[in-house]
């Protein structure tokens, strides 16, 4: 299926085993129940809570007698522990352990036999209680009232030496957050004690919000508070010190209820009905970093995804709001049939350059973050489609990162996007805009890109003509050299094109969208580093980058141009100038050639042609001073080396199509010879050499040097065009000023004009010829083309060009006889 699910955790297979063993030997050393794996009849009460920063998951389950225990699953050494039991029969509402695992905080309620169990029975409390653990001891509690508490420790972001003082947030559906100062002490060895417990400090951390969520990998609390009926998104970060900032603010576009109350990823949460969350509203906020060889790219996006509470059956309407690129998009998509009823909520899924949106049974929408203002560079697929029907139907938590939670089955995966299906759905659908979106998604999966790479090109290669919106081997070229450079150097995604297509005007099937400008978050610091700065430099480039830096050919274009015309008029630049031209194109030469391990059949840009030549130096230098203009804080020389490997990488890319079609149909490393008739397997090649031809053409890419009417290079054009299918061989040569050109354009014309003629009584009159030459034969000949037209000139007007006539016809009849006749 288009999503991969890597399975990190499972409670079945990594809980339950542990558990069993641990029951066996309890009763080995005769223990009579109550030891941790008396829960034979109980396997419903195992869940998760939570998932810590460092990836360990815990866990709750009952015995047989209600009583409550807690687990904690590591997860680099893949080893369970009991952390704490409770002897009365308790529902836990949120748990969570300090990175030291000497302190467990926990919120619990009475259990009821009637009724929901999470309900608060009245004269009830919800105890939240704070326990030494390291070993078991003192157990404080921290509040006792009639309103829930959900609890998070703080965990640093480097972890090394036992901390001395622990940082809990708790949260109560009273609407404010607290968070608790709990400095601990060592006393008799190892054992963990918090010191002064009946004086711990508090503070007020946010108050009167309507929704907040929790990025546990980023230390991160965003939530929601109305000013004036208006919602306004905040994010608090904190840092190293346990300290915190208030970050931004941002203004939301969406309906809250004042009255209404909303939690996200503050554990796993099973208050909700799961049953009904198609009746609720879905909000929530990802931030991006991806993984590069053990390195971090930070991407700078801040999305808000938001879907309202559901209120059709025949449509289902949800926005993202992209604040690093100033615009938000609401997407409203058709749910087919009226009897397929929406049982499940909205999943929204974190994945990198992509978030995924997807109603189980229904739609999946994969939604490219880094460049979203085209719909064609996202994917969408209907229910149609055995894709989602191949998608997890139970609903998913997502959680930091690509983190997953499937809640129903105890599962926590890392959602990742399967490259090797994209390939083959490439290979499958029939939409060009499905085309478009999963080129660029298989491609910003990484791996082996010259492997990758070689797929795509035998895809392009069978479906080259099956493509109308767009042009695959330009797209292609441009999407792949994209790829193989912005991911190492931060903000290159802004300076580099993405895409051959900058409009996008055919509609999705089954999907609408708005799109509308969004306020920016103002920022409240004025001191940025790793994620936040990279978010306010794409701030700031929204604000004030009108128009767009992407790098075109243009300049390149204009200057090539200018040096041509100089060279032909006899006027030069400085020889300097031209010398460090020329000097880029040989790097780019020798870079090109140390891409490959085995010679090429195609003698692409192996010329000493001095016009590619300078054309492949203006490239390098040009796009240098772009970058130099607007790349800040990279070495000259880093940038240097990356203008190579980019300008190299456009032009190996075109070798690497032209290689892979000799290769394919066994065409021999030379110019092939055009002597005889052509084979199929030939003409395919010269049908793909046409179309890398004008994609390079549009692109303003170096071609391979233009022939001249020396006699050998006559013969082959000459070859070329009679081998060509006839309409195509007669446009080249309207296209081609030359004698023999004229001579192949009048033959058809005459052709056409003699094809259904019939004899008529001779003229009495003669006209002359526009030439001085007396040729009897030729006079009556072109008397008769000159009737015929006359007569017929509607119907044997040669198509696409109105100046080929009779007189035409004359003229390239004399030419040719006196070139035959050497006068």
């Amino acid at each position: 299926m288009a999503l991969r699910l890597v399975s990190d955790f499972d409670l079945r297979k990594d809980v339950l085993p542990w558990l069993r063993a641990q029951r066996v030997a309890s009763a080995a050393a005769g223990a009579r129940g109550g030891g941790p794996g008396v829960l034979e009849n109980n396997y419903e009460s195992l869940r998760i809570l939570n998932v810590e920063r460092n990836g360990n998951v815990i866990y709750t389950y009952k015995d047989n007698k209600g009583n409550v225990f807690f687990g904690l699953y590591d997860c680099q050494t893949r080893q369970n522990e009991h952390l704490y039991t409770f002897e009365k029969d308790l529902h836990v509402v949120s748990c969570s352990v300090n990175s030291d695992r000497t302190l467990l905080a926990a919120s619990l309620v009475h259990s009821t036999k009637e009724g929901r169990k999470n309900e608060l029975q009245p004269g009830s409390k919800c105890l939240t209680l704070l326990v030494e653990i390291h070993p078991v001891n003192n157990v404080k509690v921290l509040k006792a009232v009639d309103s829930y508490i959900w609890v998070q420790f703080l965990y640093p972001h480097v972890e090394s030496h036992p901390l001395p003082e622990n940082h809990l947030l708790l949260v109560s559906e009273e609407k404010y957050i607290e968070k608790f100062h709990i400095q601990v002490i060592q006393e008799d060895g190892s054992r963990v004690v918090i010191k002064d417990s009946g004086h711990l400090l508090r503070e007020r951390v946010a108050e009167d919000f309507v929704w907040a969520q929790w990025d546990m990998s980023e230390q991160r609390l965003y939530y929601i508070d109305l000013k004036k009926s208006r919602s306004i998104l905040k994010c608090l970060q904190f840092s190293v010190d346990e300290k915190f900032n208030l970050m931004f603010e941002a203004p939301l576009d969406i309906t809250l209820n004042d009255s209404g109350f909303k939690l996200v990823n503050f554990g796993c949460d099973d208050l909700q009905d799961q049953e009904n969350l198609s009746k609720h509203l879905t909000l929530c906020v990802f931030t991006n970093h991806t993984a590069l060889l053990n390195t971090f790219l930070l991407l700078g996006s801040l999305c808000v995804c938001y879907s309202p509470k559901f209120d059709s059956w025949e449509k289902f309407t949800y926005s993202v709001f992209y604040f690093h690129k100033g615009h938000g998009k609401t997407f409203t998509a058709a749910l087919g049939s009226v009897d397929s009823h929406v049982t499940k909520g909205l999943t929204f899924l974190n994945l990198d350059y992509y978030l995924a949106v997807y109603l189980p049974g229904h739609f999946f929408h994969l939604l490219n973050i880094q460049h979203p203002d085209l719909i064609c560079h996202s994917l969408f697929l209907t229910g149609n489609s055995e894709v989602v029907d191949m998608l997890p139907h139970s609903p998913l938590q997502s959680l930091s990162g690509s983190l997953v939670l499937d809640w129903c089955s105890g599962k926590l995966y890392r959602a990742l996007l399967n490259q090797s299906y994209l390939l083959q759905f490439l290979w499958n659908t029939r939409l060009d805009c499905e085309k478009m979106a999963v080129l660029h998604c298989v491609l910003s999966c990484g791996g082996d890109r010259r492997f990758l790479e070689a797929k795509i090109i035998q895809w392009i290669s069978e479906n080259i003509s099956t493509c109308h919106s767009f042009d695959l081997i330009q797209e292609f070229i441009i999407a792949s050299s994209y790829w193989s450079i912005c991911p190492e150097t931060s903000n290159m995604d802004k300076l580099l094109p993405y895409s051959s297509v900058l409009t996008w005007n055919t509609e999705i099937p089954g999907i609408t969208l708005v799109t509308e400008e969004i306020a920016l978050p103002f920022m409240k610091v004025h001191s940025f580093k790793g994620y936040w700065e990279k978010l306010n430099s794409n701030l700031e480039y929204v604000k004030y980058s009108k128009p767009h830096l992407h790098y075109n050919n243009s300049m390149v274009r204009r200057e090539w141009h200018s040096l041509i015309s100089e060279e032909k008029t006899g006027r030069r630049r400085s020889m300097v100038y031209v010398k460090n031209i020329l000097d880029n194109a040989t790097k780019v030469i020798s870079n090109l050639e140390a891409r490959n391990l085995e010679p090429r059949l195609t003698p692409l840009f192996q010329e000493e042609d001095n016009h590619q030549r300078l054309l492949m130096g203006l490239m390098v230098s040009e796009l240098k001073d772009h970058l130099l203009r607007h790349l800040q804080g990279v070495e000259k020389k880093k940038i240097e080396q990356m203008v190579l490997d980019y300008v190299s990488k456009l032009l190996d890319l075109v070798c690497q199509i032209m290689e892979t079609s000799w290769r394919k149909h066994s065409l021999h490393p030379c110019v092939p010879h055009f002597s005889g008739r052509a084979s199929a397997a030939e003409f395919k090649v010269f049908h793909i050499m046409t179309r890398i031809l004008e994609a390079t053409k549009n692109l303003f890419l170096p071609l391979p040097p233009d022939l001249d009417n020396t006699e050998k290079n006559e013969k082959l054009k000459f070859s070329i065009i009679v081998r060509l299918p006839p309409l195509i061989g007669q446009k080249i040569c309207r296209l081609w000023d030359h004698p023999m050109s004229s001579n192949i354009i009048s033959r058809n014309h005459v052709k056409r004009l003699l094809q259904n003629y019939k004899k008529k009584p001779p003229s009495s009159v003669i006209h002359k010829s526009s030439f001085s030459v007396e040729f009897l034969p030729l006079n009556y000949f072109v008397e008769i083309l000159t009737d015929i037209e006359s007569s017929n000139q509607a119907l044997y007007a040669f198509e696409g060009h109105d100046n080929v006539d009779a007189k035409f016809v004359e003229e390239a009849a004399l030419k040719h006889t006196m070139m035959l006749l050497g006068l």
